[in-house]
């Protein structure tokens, strides 16, 4: 420490590492990492994967993923490329990985959704995995998929606590009409009606959560409506002309059984009155008619979204609704005023808000169903394939902001694409269902990305949620992507220079964390700084100097004297040295040799 008369500089020199401060250094995580359990990506932006491999391969790496996100990237990869990185890894004792392409999986498009569009994303990925398996032909590779690309999520207030059942609190969702495939944005809303107390005009705070339920119920409710309001029409022709309705049936019951013609039934009814009632009855029959076709498409729709979305409570309604309809109807056969009578009986059971179908649902929500049928579906093609040698899917939560970016949503995707492979292969293998569930366990996997879930920051949460979100997908990662960022814009820098909370996020991965291949994606540090991250990687991550795992580590590299900020500088005196030479005329000039005459080289000799 320097002293001068109104001031005093400290710390001139930091010193050297010491094996009691293992947490040397302003950019280490707190995680300790072994070196070989890191790789690196190849730069996403070219298709030349055998030369940008051997390049980072030469800087020690061990893993190596291929970032092939873009589709036509990927596509412009030979598929002699793949299998020579596959030599080149065989080689140096490595392992590879794919990224792959970038897209959606559950058929949403700017269109929004399509059974097409899904059913096309599927063949999409089982190509992409059927190439992939070009890679490692003889154990598992494995492909990284994103669960949703381009698909605005909800914007959470309060994410949902799988463990409590709470559903969340939204700042912004958005919605799916599941009959048209629409996106629908719901957002916080105040509603003003009339009759406060003292004559108030009251105010009513809508949040996204009840606008849905209330987009589902009024939907169900105007339809429901609209039908009774048909019926009622049919009704009050009933009503006019009851007395002669009735008589009138009577009569045309009699001259049907007789085989008489409707010209002739016509020419058979007696007087104007009984030909108006005619005439109204066959309007009657025209309007019930309308209504038992829309009231049977309602009630098909109810049934149908209830089942795919296993709700045993509205369906055992549903079931007890129709069969207390079939029976009025057979009771009251051929009376069509007792068969309006249970057709409005129908019509105001299900009026019932509790029967309202899902028929809007959080996009969210939606997402994970469909991309679980396409993920489990192309997995288990690839195992039909491939076998034991079926490459690995794995899922990763997208950047913080899509759907399906939280760890309970990654949590329930795997689990559901899980149980679509297990599903087909006790379908077409005839494998059992303890078998079929330890081979999607096997294949079907999750990539949890720290740098994305980290970007819940931009939303307001706090470090202790995004560690929250670790926990609950940590039984199902089998890989790790390791970025930071600030959690609000998507950037890639190397681990220790941004706002992850790493040490923790790693602490609740546990055993799977410590298991799992930890690929490095720093593609800003690689953008504008041109430079390996291996180096600041190794740092961030306090890895060992030596494969034993003892002091010295990596973040205590500036402690050296050969580091940076330390050691003895530029004190020696090296002009001397070019000039005279350090006393050793026969050595090397880099060793303190004499200045070269240019007479000769050390390699090639005198020159004549």
């Amino acid at each position: 420490m320097a002293k001068g008369s109104d001031y005093e500089v400290k710390n001139i020199y930091q010193g050297g590492y010491s094996s009691f401060s293992p947490s040397y250094g302003d950019g280490f995580t707190g995680y300790k990492v072994t070196s070989g359990s890191l790789g690196l990506t190849t730069d996403p932006r070219t298709a030349n994967i055998i030369a940008d491999a051997s390049t980072k391969f030469s800087s020690g790496a061990k893993h190596m993923e291929l970032a092939l996100v873009s589709q036509e990237i990927f596509d412009s990869v030979p598929k002699q490329h793949l299998k020579e990185v596959n030599q080149l890894a065989k080689l140096i004792g490595a392992e590879v990985s794919i990224h792959a392409p970038v897209m959606d999986a559950a058929g949403i498009t700017q269109q929004g959704y399509s059974e097409s569009n899904r059913q096309s994303s599927e063949r999409r990925i089982s190509e992409i995995i059927e190439r992939s398996h070009e890679l490692n032909p003889d154990g598992n590779v494995k492909v990284n998929f994103h669960s949703a690309e381009g698909v605005p999520g909800t914007e959470w207030k309060k994410l949902p606590d799988s463990k409590k059942g709470f559903e969340g609190e939204a700042n912004r969702m958005v919605a799916i009409d599941r009959e048209s495939g629409k996106l629908i944005p719901l957002e916080k809303d105040i509603k003003y009606y009339p009759g406060g107390k003292g004559g108030e005009i009251r105010e009513v705070l809508n949040t996204p959560e009840k606008n849905l339920e209330n987009q589902n119920s009024v939907s169900w409710d105007n339809s429901i409506n609209q039908l009774i309001f048909t019926k009622e029409r049919a009704d009050e022709l009933l009503r006019k002309n009851e007395f002669q309705i009735r008589h009138l049936l009577s009569d045309l019951q009699e001259a049907k059984k007789e085989g008489k013609s409707e010209e002739e039934i016509l020419s058979y009814l007696s007087g104007p009155t009984q030909k108006t009632a005619y005439m109204d009855l066959q309007t009657v029959n025209n309007y019930l008619s309308e209504v038992h076709k829309s009231a049977n498409s309602l009630f098909s729709k109810a049934y149908d979204l209830a089942q795919k979305d296993g709700n045993e409570e509205v369906l055992s309604k549903l079931k007890d609704i129709s069969k207390n309809y079939s029976e009025e109807l057979e009771k009251n056969k051929g009376d069509i005023l007792a068969e309006s009578q249970a057709m409005r009986k129908l019509l105001f059971e299900l009026k019932d808000d509790s029967l309202a179908p899902q028929q809007f649902v959080p996009v969210d929500k939606f997402v994970v169903n469909q991309s679980s049928k396409t993920f489990g579906n192309s997995a288990f093609n690839a195992y039909k394939k491939f076998g034991d040698k079926t490459p690995i899917m794995l899922i990763e939560n997208p950047p913080a902001g899509f759907a399906a970016s939280t760890g309970e949503d990654l949590r329930i995707l795997v689990e559901k694409s899980r149980k679509e492979f297990a599903e087909n292969a006790v379908k077409e293998k005839g494998i059992s269902e303890k078998e079929a569930k330890k081979l999607a366990e096997k294949f079907i996997g999750a990539t949890w990305d720290v740098g994305h879930i980290n970007m819940l920051r931009k939303h307001g949460f706090s470090e202790e949620q995004i560690i929250k979100e670790t926990e609950k997908v940590a039984p199902y990662v089998k890989h790790v992507h390791l970025s930071d960022n600030f959690g609000f814009e998507h950037t890639e820098l190397p681990m220790g220079m941004g706002n992850v909370p790493l040490k923790e996020i790693m602490g609740k991965l546990g055993q799977k964390g410590f298991d799992a291949k930890k690929i490095i994606e720093a593609g800003q540090w690689w953008q504008h700084f041109r430079t390996n991250p291996m180096k600041e990687s190794l740092e961030g991550m306090g890895a060992s100097f030596y494969t034993s795992k003892i002091a010295p580590y990596w973040n205590q590299s500036n402690g050296f004297q050969q580091g940076y900020f330390s050691g003895y500088g530029n004190m020696l005196p090296q002009t001397n040295y070019e000039l005279f030479g350090a006393g050793f005329s026969r050595l090397p000039q880099e060793l303190g040799g004499n200045v070269s005459n240019g007479a000769g080289g050390r390699m090639g000799g005198d020159r004549v």
